[in-house]
């Protein structure tokens, strides 16, 4: 008798779990399909959510339901999560249904990476480039720091998903430098972006672009009326992750008293980035203390040496060329890449011509005159090696995956719940 009482008082604690279930729809109304769409559910209204379930119904007449991935992130690190993300496949038109289980206690599910994200700072007991084990998860340098750039081991945070990899430089550049893959898949964990001659036997990837001074790939900048300025002087530039994954990385870059021009008030400004599993497509957020709605700024991609082009003039901007991504002309090879950015056609000022002959202090660049809407503005970057087994041979084919990620993002899926 006393385990039968022992058993219901256990069945009625477990059901006393509290909980949340919602009942979300998603709908993809364009005529392409749609692979790892982000689908993000804010949490504020429904408490403090320590752990949560997604499924997805077999089809709209059925109960069956398999799991998804998903995963819980806390944005302003208060220890409290603020958003639920997972990602949707889409066929044209289709519509899916999920039904999502929130918890009040409890851990987050364990899933598979589809994402990395790491910094580090230098082992000096450690010999090999891509062995380094001094992780951290925020660096801050006052302004007057001499030379950041070194002080992180592959000189800023890095991130990737499957198909990417990219670092950010711990520098008054702030530029995005690019790792080409050749296989789809996460390298950077072994890698650290210094690739082994051993490694590069089993088809790891490497560093395939030269960015100088340049904004690599929509590095954000001031403007000075003639040219881009960088991110200085500043009292402080902090980076950090604030995500790990398994499906969504999120980094950010804090600069601190930023003076764009002594004319005006400095301003406090976060980057935040973040990575997706399975897209070759970065968001890129930035957010302001305050309005910023009279400064001016700019952003573009670099002038791959001679590189084709590929403008909408409105907001999309790609190009495709060769260079060599380091001055050793012995040990590296001429590296062809596509790179390309998506800006909202209501923050562009103007669209710049390119300086063939590269006078600019920045170096040759395709730019951008930009502005924000009030405290915020977003964007996106994307790029491609030609070195990817299943990637893109021609300026063409990279222009046309352009133009279809230009249709996607001005037609995003719709969710309700």
């Amino acid at each position: 008798m006393r385990s039968k009482v022992y058993l219901l008082l256990l069945l009625v604690s477990m059901n006393a779990v509290a909980q949340t279930k919602i009942v979300v729809n998603v709908s993809n109304q364009s005529d392409n399909p749609r692979t790892d769409h982000p689908i993000i559910i804010p949490l504020q209204k429904y408490g403090e959510i320590s752990s949560a379930l997604v499924e997805e119904y077999a089809n709209s007449d059925s109960s069956a339901t398999k799991e998804v991935a998903c995963q819980l992130d806390d944005l302003n690190q208060d220890d409290i999560n603020d958003e639920l993300c997972f990602l949707s496949d889409l066929k044209a038109h289709q519509q899916k249904k999920y039904i999502i289980t929130l918890y009040h206690e409890g851990a987050p599910r364990n899933y598979p990476a589809r994402v990395y994200t790491e910094m580090l700072m230098r082992n000096d007991k450690v010999k090999e480039k891509n062995r380094h084990n001094n992780f951290i998860e925020s660096i801050t340098a006052r302004g007057d720091c001499a030379n950041p750039y070194n002080l992180q081991h592959h000189h800023g945070v890095c991130f990737e998903s499957e198909l990417n990899g990219i670092r950010v430089y711990f520098d008054k550049r702030q530029t995005l430098d690019i790792y080409g893959k050749k296989l789809h898949r996460l390298e950077l964990q072994q890698t650290q972006f210094y690739t082994s001659a051993e490694q590069k036997q089993e088809y790891y990837g490497d560093d395939v672009l030269w960015v100088g001074n340049t904004f690599g790939l929509g590095a954000f900048r001031g403007w000075n009326g003639n040219e881009p300025t960088m991110i200085d002087p500043v009292k402080s530039r902090t980076q950090r992750i604030i995500s790990y994954g398994p499906l969504r990385t999120i980094v950010e870059i804090i600069d601190r008293g930023w003076t764009i021009d002594p004319q005006q008030k400095p301003l406090n400004m976060v980057i935040r980035y973040t990575q997706y599993a399975g897209r070759r497509d970065t968001d890129v957020n930035i957010e302001f203390d305050r309005d910023a709605s009279d400064y001016v700024f700019s952003t573009g991609i670099i002038d791959v040496k001679g590189s084709e082009e590929y403008s909408d003039h409105k907001g999309t901007r790609a190009c495709w060329g060769t260079d060599w991504p380091a001055s050793d002309t012995i040990n590296w090879n001429r590296e062809t890449v596509g790179l390309a950015i998506n800006l909202p056609q209501q923050n562009i000022i103007e669209e710049k011509a390119r300086d063939p002959k590269g006078k600019q202090q920045q170096g040759c660049n395709y730019t951008f005159v930009i502005k924000a809407n009030g405290t915020k503005l977003n964007y996106k970057v994307a790029y491609c090696s030609a070195n990817e087994k299943e990637g893109f041979r021609s300026a063409k084919e990279w222009f046309d995956w352009v133009k279809a990620w230009k249709k996607e993002t001005d037609s995003p899926v719709i969710v309700n719940y």
